[in-house]
């Protein structure tokens, strides 16, 4: 049947549905019905591992590779198609095992709910397994009890359940097994049904199983789960520039093979040049400097409370947009809290708040236990009042009538001590007190959860309540608090051009509240609710929630939905959430983070864990991830500008009829002593200017704006022709062999020089303290490449056809080194001059 149905049944209709009666069913007809249904159980289909493997090497950059690898094979150059070889598997392992650990997510909702139950079965009480149990079972709950399936109540005593797991409502809901309710009604309403993996706090109930497995309400969310993540905004920038790199490059190859067939070129030299070229255009080493770039990012993130599973997580931090928080244990404690009181008869509203109090500090209805904890601060021992002022009689809480009652004997007399919703103990006041409506719509409006506390002194123990008249002792609010730091991390991140939206299962009030307390919402915004949402279309939600801060009642489908819509905008969502509720959402945004304390299936579908569960963490993961992106940023330009100017310096001399100036061996000598070495200090670079005051940039932008590509052609195009001089100038006054051997070690030390130019986004000579500071690792890298290019001159010189060099030929790299490091020095200088002037 429809299973948005089963709350607006009669019991007796849904009974007969099943074909179930209130005894239970036979262990026959279980049987059948395991066959038909199947176990309790959520079930996953798994992709195999060898699949997965070979997925990782589904990108352009490596198709580049792999034809390099093949043209080299065939040319006999076994040891170079090795090298580049092992480069492209070792980046396949990576990624392979990345995506092996993140598999357990539905193995974590598994285990959320695996536990035993008491239900009837030929008319008499047993324990089964949760995974047993099957639609039109009748279990019976008490305090303390997971809930082992969807149910519809049959019959229900004081009954509260914590749905904080499944809707974010961080307060316990009241449960009635006796109304019936409109088709439409919100699941954080249905006020007859009991859910999968949620907690009974209070009472006692009997129900009709509607539900098993994926057909459950967490069924459903784990279906979400499969849906595969989004790539990371990284991933999707480098994807998008390899496609584009690879396409220019097969055009400029074609073009170079062409017309060396017209120029009559030896093919073996043509074969040559084209494996030349091509081990130049790819920077083989970026997927691997961009995973130690967020490797060192990570191991900086654990020192701040974040735990990163999924590597490129670590930039999407950077490049967030939205910040899409929960409310419960994120901005809030997480902990119920007595936040204001106002008191007619203090004496009596401290009694009645520990008297007709079932609940001990570490076990109990949430709102009972902050009772005991306020006491506790006003030096009020409410463990000796129940001792001296024994309980006699006792009204468990109601569901219908709203408030629990006892009777308890103080200082020789009986005395009614009742607390319960407002509106039920107005009811039996004696007077009228507008005075205490006001305070009660006050305490209301800042969003607190209001209870009432009343007393009567009795002469026996009644029958019936509604007889009884009372005196209002006082008014209680509580509040889940706002967390320590919360504030000035929004502050924070507001400056950086981060919208924050707080989504809670909370009443729009409560919601409201806090996140003014917090900065999240402020006059002029809008604040919506989970039925408000569903009355947009795609279009109309995404322009809604940019001048939206707060969703409140709102359903994991509605936080899904809003993620959905920010994301198909191009927004870059980072998702925050603890609960199985949040799950759907932390899958499907571009940086799920769960919190330590969560459970299991919002932790393993995250791709990030704060271990402090708190806003504040979250931002400042967000500097760091920024500061990652940064150096990202700077070591793409540097490979790029480096294997731009390998291939200007290349192309051009074939262009002009000249022999190859670099050998193919040379190009991943050039690789393994300067970006080998020195592109691997990039990470360890520290925050140049404050990044918390720029606006977020779109991956693409972050990494390949104009100014980047401008960079790093003007780079490439000078580097190739200063060499390509010398190169032509060297073929005039000596041999072949020593102008390549010359031209090889100029092109390395030019590379070395544009890296002290590449860590710094400001002119060098602007503070040059800073410039050697900011990343000292840079000149510690250039002195072990420059160890190893000294062996390579002196030591082995035949095997990289390279010649020891003089002191004349150490002058003319000298000389084209300064050249290039000023040209650039005088580039920043000028951007800088017209950046002020803006």
């Amino acid at each position: 049947m429809d299973d948005n149905r089963f709350h607006s049944l009669p019991v007796e209709d849904l009974l007969n549905l099943y074909s179930s009666k209130p005894d239970g069913l036979t262990d026959e007809e279980v049987k059948k019905r395991i066959e038909k249904y199947g176990l309790n159980e959520l079930e996953e289909k798994k992709e195999s591992a060898l699949l997965i493997f070979f997925r990782q090497f589904n990108n352009p950059l490596v198709y580049i590779l792999l034809v390099a690898i093949i043209i080299t094979v065939f040319m006999g150059d076994y040891i170079d198609a090795g090298i580049i070889a092992g480069i492209v598997f070792i980046n396949g392992l990576l990624g392979f095992f990345q995506e092996i650990k993140a598999r357990s997510s539905i193995e974590a909702l598994k285990k959320l709910t695996e536990t035993k139950a008491k239900v009837l079965r030929n008319g008499k009480e047993v324990t089964v397994s949760v995974s047993n149990i099957v639609p039109g079972d009748i279990v019976l709950l008490e305090e303390g009890d997971v809930v082992p399936a969807d149910i519809r109540l049959i019959e229900s005593v004081g009954l509260m359940a914590d749905e904080a797991i499944l809707t974010g409502e961080s307060i316990p809901v009241e449960k009635d097994a006796s109304v019936v309710l409109q088709e439409n009604t919100p699941i954080y309403n249905r006020k007859n049904m009991l859910f999968k993996g949620t907690i009974i706090v209070r009472g006692k109930a009997k129900g009709l199983v509607v539900a098993t497995g994926r057909n459950t309400e967490i069924g459903k969310i784990a279906e979400k789960i499969k849906e595969k993540s989004p790539e990371t905004p990284l991933n999707r920038a480098l994807k998008r520039f390899s496609l584009k790199w690879m396409i220019i490059l097969f055009i400029i190859l074609v073009f170079i093979f062409i017309l060396g067939l017209l120029q009559g070129r030896d093919l073996y030299k043509l074969f040559m040049l084209i494996i030349s070229e091509l081990v130049s255009a790819v920077p083989e080493g970026l997927p691997l400097v961009v995973t130690f770039v967020l490797v060192i990012g990570a191991l900086a993130l654990a020192k701040r409370k974040t735990l990163v599973k999924y590597l490129p997580s670590v930039e999407t931090l950077g490049s967030a947009t939205f910040i899409v928080s929960d409310k419960t244990g994120t901005i809030t404690e997480g902990k119920l809290q007595v936040e204001e009181y106002v008191a007619r008869d203090e004496e009596f509203l401290y009694l009645t708040s520990a008297l007709c109090n079932d609940a001990s500090l570490e076990k109990g209805d949430p709102l009972e236990i902050a009772l005991l904890k306020w006491l506790e601060k006003k030096d009020i021992n409410w463990a000796d009042l129940r001792i001296k002022f024994p309980r006699l009689w006792e009204q468990p809480f109601d569901t219908k009538l709203r408030f629990m009652a006892t009777v308890n004997e103080i200082n020789g007399k009986k005395y009614l001590l009742i607390k319960g919703a407002f509106e039920s103990l107005i009811e039996l006041t004696r007077t009228e007190d507008e005075k205490l409506l006001e305070d009660h719509d006050k305490m209301a409006e800042k969003g607190l959860r209001v209870l009432a506390f009343g007393y009567t002194e009795i002469k026996s123990i009644p029958e019936d309540l509604s007889s009884i008249k009372i005196e209002i002792a006082g008014l209680i609010g509580f509040i889940d608090p706002p967390k320590e730091g919360v504030k000035d991390a929004v502050e924070t991140a507001k400056k950086a051009g981060i919208k924050v939206v707080m989504v809670t299962g909370d009443n729009i009030k409560t919601a409201k509240a806090i996140a003014r307390k917090v900065s999240i919402y402020s006059d002029g915004d809008i604040a919506l609710t989970g039925s408000d949402i569903k009355k947009y279309n795609d279009t109309e939600l995404y322009q809604i929630l940019k001048r939206t801060s707060v969703v409140a009642r709102a359903t994991p489908e509605d936080k899904y939905r809003i993620v959905k819509s920010l994301q198909k905008n191009k927004e870059i969502v980072a998702v925050t959430g603890d609960g199985v509720n949040d799950v759907p959402a932390l899958k499907v945004a571009d940086l799920g983070i769960a919190m330590g304390s969560g459970t299991e299936a919002a932790k393993d579908v995250a791709k990030m864990i704060i271990t402090d569960n708190n806003l504040a963490v979250i931002v400042d993961a967000v500097k760091q991830g920024r500061i990652i992106a940064h150096n990202i940023r700077k070591v793409i330009y540097y490979l790029l500008s480096c294997s731009f100017g390998e291939i200007m310096l290349l192309t051009s001399a074939f262009l002009l009829k000249l022999p190859l100036p670099l050998y193919p061996l040379q190009i991943l000598w050039i690789n393994v002593v300067t970006e080998g070495v020195q592109d691997k200090t990039f990470p360890f670079s520290k925050e140049e200017k404050d990044v918390m005051s720029e606006k977020p940039k779109k991956p693409e932008k972050t990494f390949f704006d104009k100014k980047q590509l401008f960079d790093i052609s003007f780079t490439a195009f000078f580097m190739g022709g200063i060499n390509l001089l010398l190169f032509i100038y060297l073929l005039e006054i000596t041999t072949y062999e020593r102008a390549v051997g010359i031209t090889f070690t100029s092109l390395i030390a030019n590379q070395w020089f544009n890296g002290f130019q590449a860590v710094r986004e400001e002119p060098f000579f602007k503070n040059i303290l800073k410039s050697f500071t900011v990343n000292p690792y840079m000149y510690l890298g250039v002195g072990l490449g420059m160890a190893l290019q000294l062996s390579a001159t002196y030591i082995f010189p035949e095997w990289l056809h390279t010649v020891p060099l003089t002191l004349t030929d150490w002058l003319l790299v000298l000389t084209t080194c300064l050249s290039l490091f000023l040209i650039i020095e005088i580039k920043k200088w000028i951007e800088y001059f017209i950046e002020r002037k803006k």
